[in-house]
């Protein structure tokens, strides 16, 4: 079995990483810190570590990944590698969405499809791709990564109903946490106004829940009651009160 890790050098990723290995599963790792998937691959033991540096906020890299890798037989692709970048629409630097767009859309596409194609042929596999609570929502003053994740979370869901549909054995999933404790708050520069799940826990989770076939996976108690109850407040609301949560990002 083999798994291909995008975003592997620390958070959910690497807790996803270290979580497939115990499991038996041979890694690909992907991240711009060749030390620290080094570290990783030194800490892991009795699996096959294939460590590959580069930066998926070029869509060409991301076909370069494949091209590299698709006869490795990937079992197990998880699409982690993401970021966000705080402040108002009118304020926040063109350059800077671009890149989030590249690395948290497109090129999460991009390996959805090619290894995705890949899969069917032998009608197993399993892709996590993981986007967040943010999702569900619009993100005043983090819209571009509210909007990119609503993206990950529309994109899963419709083509796991149409292998579903297909009788297609392939299972596609998205992972959608609330807050985790990880190293998103600092490259964003915004601190969350909740207590973060614990990464090894969510990575565990959504693991888990992948290979048991779901689409949407929630973990946290906090996360599922506020889905459940995003069903009784309209859109405008809704997008008032995330205003305020997030406005609070920035009180630092």
């Amino acid at each position: 079995m083999k798994a291909l890790i995008t975003g592997a050098s620390s958070g959910i990723g690497r807790e996803i990483a270290r979580y497939l290995a115990s499991m038996g599963y041979d890694l690909i790792v992907i991240a711009r810190s060749t030390d620290k998937l080094n570290a990783l691959k030194d800490e892991l033991s009795g699996v096959n570590v294939r460590v590959i540096t580069l930066d998926l906020s070029r869509e060409q890299d991301a076909i370069d990944l494949y091209e590299h890798t698709k006869n490795e037989d990937i079992d197990f692709l998880v699409n982690n590698a993401g970021f966000g970048v705080y402040g108002k629409f009118l304020e926040v630097p063109l350059e800077k969405e671009l890149n989030l767009i590249h690395t948290n859309v497109s090129s999460l596409h991009i390996l959805t499809k090619l290894y995705l194609q890949d899969m069917v042929k032998k009608n197993s596999g399993y892709i996590l791709n993981v986007g967040s609570s943010a999702g569900f929502l619009a993100g005043p003053t983090f819209s571009s990564y509210y909007a990119s994740k609503n993206y990950v979370v529309r994109l899963t869901e419709a083509i796991h109903e149409e292998l579903r549909r297909d009788h297609i054995n392939v299972k596609v999933s998205a992972l959608c946490p609330g807050p985790v404790n990880t190293s998103f708050n600092d490259v964003a520069d915004v601190k969350f106004s909740i207590k973060g799940l614990n990464a090894k826990d969510v990575a565990k989770y959504a693991v888990d829940n992948t290979l048991k076939g779901k689409m949407v996976i929630i973990p946290g108690f906090m996360m599922k009651a506020t889905k459940f109850a995003q069903h009784f407040v309209g859109e405008n609301m809704l997008t008032r009160l995330s205003y305020k949560v997030q406005s609070r990002k920035s009180e630092k």
